[in-house]
């Protein structure tokens, strides 16, 4: 297994820098190299998260039925490789879209499929050390995109397009060679799946339990979404800071997040996932008053804290936490919450809309109001298993 762990590690962090280079930027690349209007970047930015999260749902259902994880990831590395060397030549609208919808969508399947790959290496070690591995693994994930954006930026200024876009197809390739040399494919098709159980009939909880958990980490996400995107305005409109500020405030909280991630992966020896998350988005509510209210940079900078909580809590510890209630299903499980990030971001666009023509801190009242939801439809999540008779066949649940 520890002959895994190094590989599995350098692929994470070549995923998070190919994606922390072009992810950013994207607008700014539609907007200034395809010079594309408002009407078509805003359908290309729908576009784009909507056919990851129909892509990632069908590879999703694969994965799990027979023992290919290998070579998904090989293929979405491939077809990153191919995208994103495609994308830092052509400037073509409707071709960008057509390369986005298909070889980009098969591409973001790395993220989940890699999580999944890992659940199953660290299962067949010490079961109980699985939700730090795979925090730790999420951190390296998080570490790659601190570096990935400033580095971008600097490459983007010297060289343009061309070069961030062809920097990401060379993390592409990488991924795609450590995958074939160090990663074998894992023995079955999920790993910890009980073997006195058919196929199709692996464990999993009730219909209704799926749903409220995915419902919550859904509107949790598009609360964080919608708090990113209104910061910087939030600052200079609200609060009479600058964007440099802004900035500063942004980094904070992503260097608070690194070692809160560890910790609550660490905490997991001595405490259930669902408890942790449980307090993260108690953080997040707090976090999202404060913020709401807020008369001053300094009492958003005070805050930080509580917002690295929450998104450590729920971002580091959702996909072990899901894998943990589906074990025969680990690919279904890490794309079910993955899916709930891209999902937010979808939703946090109208919102977003709101929040430029009544005011930015509004962003941050209907985040608070999210939070709330999101923290009730997770507490409800566990009635719902207690309530249900015995769980639904495996073959019968929609992702």
């Amino acid at each position: 297994m520890s002959r895994r762990l190094f590989p599995l590690a350098l692929t994470f962090v070549a995923v998070g820098i190919s994606a922390s280079f072009v992810g950013p930027y994207l607008a700014l690349f539609l907007s200034d190299a395809v010079h594309a209007g408002p009407i078509r970047t805003t359908a290309f930015l729908i576009a784009a998260p909507v056919a990851g999260v129909v892509v990632s749902w069908l590879i999703g259902r694969v994965s799990d039925r027979r023992p290919i994880r290998r070579k998904l990831l090989i293929a979405a590395a491939l077809a990153g490789l191919a995208g994103t060397a495609l994308t830092a030549v052509v400037r073509d609208y409707w071709v960008l879209l057509a390369l986005t919808v298909t070889l980009t969508a098969l591409a973001g399947t790395l993220f989940p499929q890699s999580f999944a790959y890992a659940r199953q290496v660290l299962q067949s070690g010490d079961p109980k050390r699985a939700a730090l591995g795979i925090s730790t693994l999420r951190t390296l994930f998080s570490v790659a995109w601190v570096g990935g954006p400033p580095l971008a930026a600097l490459v983007l200024a010297a060289h343009g397009f061309g070069w961030t876009y062809g920097f990401a197809a060379i993390m592409y390739a990488i991924t795609a060679l450590i995958v074939i040399r160090w990663l074998p494919e894992v023995g079955g098709a999920s790993g910890d799946r009980p073997t006195d159980l058919p196929d199709t009939i692996a464990p999993v909880p009730p219909r209704a339990m799926l749903f409220l958990i995915v419902a919550g980490f859904t509107v949790v996400q598009t609360a964080g979404t919608l708090a990113v995107q209104a910061t910087p305005l939030y600052v200079s409109t609200e609060l009479g800071g600058t964007v440099r500020a802004a900035g500063l405030i942004l980094g904070l909280c992503a260097a608070l997040e690194i070692p809160l991630m560890l910790g609550f992966g660490a905490l997991t020896m001595r405490m259930s996932s669902r408890t942790l998350i449980l307090i993260g988005v108690c953080c997040a509510v707090g976090y999202h008053a404060v913020a709401a209210s807020a008369g001053s940079i300094r009492v958003l900078a005070a805050a930080q804290p509580l917002n690295a909580a929450a998104i450590a809590a729920v971002s580091g510890l959702g996909i072990s936490y899901m894998q943990d209630l589906m074990p025969g299903h680990p690919g279904r499980a890490t794309t079910m919450i993955t899916n709930t990030f891209t999902t937010g971001q979808i939703l946090a666009a109208p919102a977003f809309g709101l929040a430029q023509t009544y005011g930015y801190r509004l962003a941050y009242v209907l985040s608070l109001a999210l939070c709330a939801v999101g923290l009730v439809l997770l507490v409800s999540a566990r009635r719902a298993r207690v309530a249900a008779p015995e769980p639904e066949p495996a073959a019968l649940l929609p992702l």
